[in-house]
Order: C-alpha cells, then structure tokens, then sequence
C-alpha cells in the first residue's frame, strides 16, 4: 500500500521515543511503588511499636529493643491492668468516648445529610448563602470555638456535663459539604418527581428513596464524624473536670501527665493507646465497602 512509510522513512526521534516509552514506564512504576511501600512503612511503624510495646513488662519496655518483642508476652496481664487500675477508669472512658462518637456520630451525620440534601435539591431564599456559611465554618480550626462554646455553655451551667461535649459534636460544616455533593450526584430531580407524582410527601421521600440513594455518602459522612468525634481532645479538655465524664484520649492524657508520680502508668498509657484505635479500625474495616463507594462518588463530582 502506497500510504504506508517504509522503516527506514519513520523518524530517528520516533524509534527513540518508542524505545524508551516502556522503560520511563518502569521507572514510574517502580518509584511509584518505593514511595508507597515507604510511606506505608512511616505510618504502620507507629502501630507495630505500639502493638510490641503492650506486650512487654514496664521494665522490658525500657530496656530491650522497641520495635521486636521481649522474651515475656505480657499483653494479656498488661490489659487486665488497664482494665482495673483506679476502679475501671479506662472502661468508663471507653464508653464514654463511644457515646460521643457512636451516638453524636449518627445524630450529626443524620442532619448533615438532611441539611446537605435540602441545600442540593430545594431552591429558597438565602440558600447559596447559607451554603457560604457551611464552607466558612470548613475553614474555621475547632480549637478556635472552645473558648466561645465553653463561655456559652457556661451561661446556661452545662459545662462539665454529658452536653457540653455532646451537643457541639452534632454540628458537622464538613458533613453538610460532604451530603451536599452526594445528594447531587446520587438522587436524579426525576425520581424525585415521580415520588411527589405518586403522592409520597417530603420526609417520606427523603427516608424511603433519596436516603437510600445517598447510602454510600451517608457512611463516608458518618466515619468523617464517628473519628473526628472519637478523637477530640481539646474541646473535652476545655469543658470537663469530672474525671467520669472523660473520653478515652483525655483520660489517657492525665494518666500520662501523672507518670512522675505512678510509673506504672506509662506502660498503661501505651497499652490503652493500641486499645484506643481498634474500634476505629473496626468500623473502618467493616463498613469499607460502602465508604470507598462514597469518596470515589465525591472524588468523580
């Protein structure tokens, strides 16, 4: 065929490009998989010492290599401890902590995919600008709102209450923001339509169909609120002074502020940190299917 170019009448700069085409491939795939092995290996390293630690006597942890295991096992004994040191302090803490990030986790991502929903799908008066003031509260740092919110809540006399960490944690901006982009990309105005047609009013469509449809944003909205919730440290530390009404990583701080005093209570800090982060990893893990539905979902809108 008279349009096809003989080999010889391909460009020197061709052949080159396509010569080196797998090998820049290569080199890609290759940095790409050190860097990640890499970064896996600063995050994981954290857990892995956390996770030897525990197992080790107070002694072995001060003395022998951190990042391998001690001649005793000692993980079973040093959690019998945790769980008994000052009348079972730990285990109030821990329900504690999950009363505030079980609870208000599914209360504020409830009105955050509510209020996402409506700011997606309804046209009112002042609607762009309430969703202005969803994405400025983004940019507010939480530490900045203890003090106001502490003032607040001590004018009403609910500092040092259940409420005072509570109630804050069912506001989520991040959450609204998060459900707003959902609601638009998962809930077609068509079945919406059809639904007021069939005569289903606004809150049984929102349950019944739009809810359903926003399944996979609703749980990514929810493990955003359930770990921030189950980490919050300074807005505890801000309103509370009864030690029973303490979550896990304030109750974990002032037995770590008091290791001067009680040694032991170092090796407790450590066991109690690694019991700290499993239920996180266990709802991460148990609802992943559905959260890595939603951020590919976000990501792709």
């Amino acid at each position: 065929m008279t349009n096809l170019l003989r080999t010889d009448e391909i460009p020197t700069g061709a052949h080159e490009q396509t010569r080196g085409a797998p090998r820049a491939s290569r080199v890609a795939v290759i940095g790409a998989t050190a860097f990640m092995v890499l970064f896996a290996i600063y995050v994981l390293t954290p857990l892995w010492w956390l996770i030897v630690a525990s197992s080790k006597t107070q002694t072995d942890m001060a003395s022998t290599f951190g990042l391998w295991f001690s001649s005793k096992f000692e993980l079973f004994h040093n959690l019998k401890a945790l769980f008994t040191q000052s009348d079972g302090a730990f285990g109030r803490w821990m329900l504690n902590s999950f009363l505030y990030a079980g609870v208000g986790g599914v209360l504020s991502t409830l009105i955050a995919v509510m209020m996402g929903y409506a700011l997606a799908k309804y046209q009112f008066p002042g609607r762009d600008t309430l969703f202005n003031v969803v994405l400025a509260g983004i940019l507010m740092p939480a530490t900045a709102l203890a003090l106001p919110l502490f003032l607040l809540f001590g004018a009403v006399d609910l500092t040092n209450t259940f409420w005072s960490v509570f109630l804050p944690s069912l506001v989520s901006p991040f959450g609204v923001y998060l459900s707003r982009i959902f609601a638009n990309a998962a809930v077609p105005d068509e079945i919406l339509e059809a639904a007021r047609l069939d005569g289903s009013n606004e809150f049984r469509t929102f349950f019944t169909v739009s809810l359903r449809m926003m399944a996979p944003g609703t749980v990514t909205v929810f493990l955003f609120q359930f770990a921030q919730i189950w980490n919050n440290f300074f807005l505890p530390l801000v309103m509370l002074q009864n030690d029973k009404l303490y979550p896990l990583n304030l109750g974990l701080y002032t037995w770590n502020s008091q290791n001067y005093l009680a040694p032991q209570l170092r090796l407790l800090v450590v066991v109690g940190s690694l019991v700290s982060i499993i239920p996180v990893i266990i709802v991460f893990l148990a609802l992943q299917r559905f959260w890595r539905t939603g951020l590919a979902a976000g990501a792709v809108k």
